[in-house]
């Protein structure tokens, strides 16, 4: 007779070798749980590869395109597309194998290549705000043929997330299944101070910073704006309104895609065990992922430029 679901509390993802064994097991989805989070992971894929990779093919077919600020753009869109490429497969098919997850060695390397790329994305848009802040307010010369900065800056922002995505191959922290096993991630759910301490760094460097970074840049990018439209009161006012929309939508996105994946992240590191449902931890880290989505229509699909 089989054991109903509830009396039985399965662990999700702890086949043999894909849990750390300082993680604690996620609860199991139900089976329509594991169809709902399926279509969602494969509808967010789908549409995130799809735009992006539209984005590399519109720069590969107008070279007006490839300014120096938009090789931030296409660095973008070649994490996104990544993101895409390698999570949602493995996302899938851990959710028809009713979340069981991948096997250790893969699901490290799941968890590994989102979260480098995820990272890149974050960092990537703090470095275009900031460069977009300081070419409209003349700190720096806008210069259409300096493309060294601006590779430097992408080099840096691969560099910037391998420097803290690699430390779990390496015993600070781990990669292993995602609440009830349908994505790979860190390891949030142990409370070592191996594992805590880390998180709090990748919380603080890899979110708080680059969000502070882009809220400060537009919000001195609106400014100066605010100031330049008092002057010149008919084209200036039109300008402000479109970059207030712009900075407004932006900063929306970026809470409504992170804050609660972070949140969730922080509550299954330091909050008590059980606290964080299956739903729960499922639908941030679905969030988190359409960042791969609206990264494309924003920067890319709402710039002028490509229409011109």
């Amino acid at each position: 007779m089989p054991v109903p679901a509830a009396a039985a509390a399965p662990s999700c993802g702890a086949s043999a070798g894909a849990r750390d064994p300082g993680q604690e097991p996620g609860p199991c989805l139900s089976p329509s749980g594991r169809l709902a989070a399926a279509v969602c992971l494969g509808a967010v894929g789908s549409l995130g590869f799809c735009s992006n990779l539209l984005v590399l093919l519109l720069f590969w077919r107008y070279r007006a395109l490839r300014s120096p600020i938009n090789l931030l753009l296409l660095n973008i869109a070649v994490s996104d597309l990544l993101v895409c490429a390698l999570g949602t497969p493995l996302g899938l098919a851990a959710a028809a194998a009713r979340g069981r997850g991948s096997p250790g060695a893969a699901c490290a390397w799941h968890g590994f290549a989102n979260t480098v790329c995820g990272i890149v994305s974050l960092i990537s848009l703090a470095v275009l705000s900031y460069k977009r802040y300081c070419t409209m307010t003349g700190k720096t010369e806008a210069d259409a043929t300096n493309y060294r900065k601006t590779w430097t800056g992408i080099v840096l922002s691969w560099t910037y997330s391998l420097v803290w995505t690699a430390p779990p191959l390496f015993g600070w922290s781990s990669y292993g299944p995602e609440g009830p096993g349908t994505t790979c991630s860190v390891n949030w759910h142990s409370k070592d101070a191996n594992n805590a301490s880390y998180i709090i760094c990748l919380f603080i460097f890899c979110l708080v910073i680059p969000f502070v970074i882009i809220v400060y840049s537009y919000g001195r990018l609106l400014c100066t704006v605010r100031r330049v439209s008092a002057v010149n009161k008919g084209t200036g006012r039109s300008r402000e309104q479109r970059i207030l929309i712009m900075v407004v939508v932006m900063v929306i996105c970026f809470l409504l895609c992170w804050l609660p994946y972070a949140t969730v992240a922080l509550i299954a590191t330091f909050g008590k065990p059980g606290l964080i449902t299956p739903v729960a931890s499922v639908i941030p880290s679905i969030l988190a992922k359409s960042s791969t989505v609206y990264n494309p229509i924003i920067y890319i699909f709402l710039n002028k430029q490509v229409f011109s």
